[in-house]
């Protein structure tokens, strides 16, 4: 490569293959037996006959990258915990249609190819697949000097999901009287940190601080990984068909967005506050940028990370089985009909969806009473 034009235009391609080496072992360990070959191909191969059982199988796919948090992994040099964001945002998108994640592809853009560093993020992505019970089947290295600094990148994802038609999750199966149920998030998630960075800059912190809130340097609780939902979520709508009748991941647009997306026109839900204190991450970054908690709804989870709207019989069953996933759970309201009222305070939509009406009520809870 010494004497080639592409490796002086600033791409090398033997650095890709090096990273390839470093990545396969897992990569593989990712692979369920529906995977056919192996790493290297031009497109990655999944076996499909198993659908064959279905009567009516629907297809779910989903899309999305990590988004400015990469800045902070890339300012620390840590680069294999991003895969869980990036797996997060991507793959419980998918089971919130009712689906089961089969297997998906990741794409990553940088200016210069570090080998173990490439390897690190698809190690990251690849574990965090294998967690999910996803097969990572494919992806694409992508060199771009000169439009990417050296040590910057960015990535995306997408996957592919199964369901039986009459299993799909639908807004329309929502009634009055069903009970909303919240899981915690492990913090912030992979959303808001343009504010996120923001804060830091305008404070004049490094990611290297320390602060007595923390066991750890600030930048090292920023990059906490996404918590992962879709093994425990995926058990629990096969061993109890139709108690959960919609699930919402809370990502970007908060809370109220995220919920009212999966409610129908015409149903509305008061999520209590006064159950549960956002983290202690949160907390401090509020504080730090002058704000009220309230001011941060529509962009941070504040410590919910995926909320189900269950059959009111069934909703102790199904807090059982998330709990006995690890999951916190703990229930935040309740679906009642909308009020004339509800158009003035409540989000009513979000993502171009009229939906249901959601409003943030009461205040949080103090230390000594918090669920989180």
């Amino acid at each position: 490569m010494e004497n080639s034009p592409y490796a002086a235009s600033g791409v090398d391609t033997s650095a890709g293959d090096r990273a390839v080496e470093l990545m396969k072992n897992a990569v593989a360990a990712s692979h369920s037996s529906r995977v056919i070959g192996g790493i290297g191909g031009f497109a990655g191969l999944y076996d499909a006959s198993f659908l064959s059982a279905y009567r009516h199988p629907v297809l779910a796919t989903s899309t999305d990258g990590v988004g400015t948090k990469v800045a902070i992994a890339q300012a620390l040099d840590v680069h294999n915990t991003i895969g869980f964001d990036l797996v997060g945002m991507v793959v419980d998108d998918i089971v919130v249609a009712g689906a089961t994640p089969l297997f998906m592809t990741d794409y990553i853009a940088c200016g210069s190819v570090v080998p173990e560093r490439i390897a690190a993020i698809v190690e990251g992505i690849a574990t965090a697949a294998k967690e999910c019970d996803v097969s990572l089947i494919g992806g694409e290295t992508a060199e771009h000097p000169g439009l990417l600094g050296p040590d910057e990148y960015d990535v995306a994802g997408a996957a592919t999901g199964v369901v039986e038609a009459d299993r799909v999750l639908s807004p329309d199966s929502v009634k009055p009287g069903d009970v909303v149920l919240a899981m915690a998030s492990s913090g912030l998630h992979s959303n808001g940190f343009s504010l996120v960075r923001r804060i830091i800059f305008d404070a004049g912190l490094a990611y290297t601080d320390t602060r007595p809130e923390f066991s750890r340097e600030l930048g090292w609780e920023l990059l906490e990984p996404t918590r992962l939902y879709t093994r425990a979520l995926v058990a629990l709508l096969a061993a109890h068909p139709g108690a959960v009748r919609v699930l919402s991941h809370v990502t970007g647009g908060g809370i109220a967005q995220n919920l009212s997306r999966v409610l129908p026109v015409g149903l509305a839900v008061e999520v209590d506050r006064s159950t549960w204190m956002p983290p202690t991450v949160m907390r401090v970054l509020a504080d730090i940028g002058g704000f009220g908690l309230d001011r941060v709804e529509d962009t941070w989870n504040m410590g919910i990370g995926m909320i189900a709207v269950v059959e009111p019989s069934k909703a102790g069953a199904v807090s059982a089985m998330l709990g006995e996933s690890g999951h916190q759970v703990w229930q935040v309201g309740e679906v009642r009909f909308a009020t004339a009222g509800d158009s003035v305070t409540a989000v009513t939509s979000a993502k171009g969806v009229d939906g249901g009406a959601v409003s943030l009520v009461s205040d949080y809870a103090d230390s000594s009473s918090a669920s989180l």
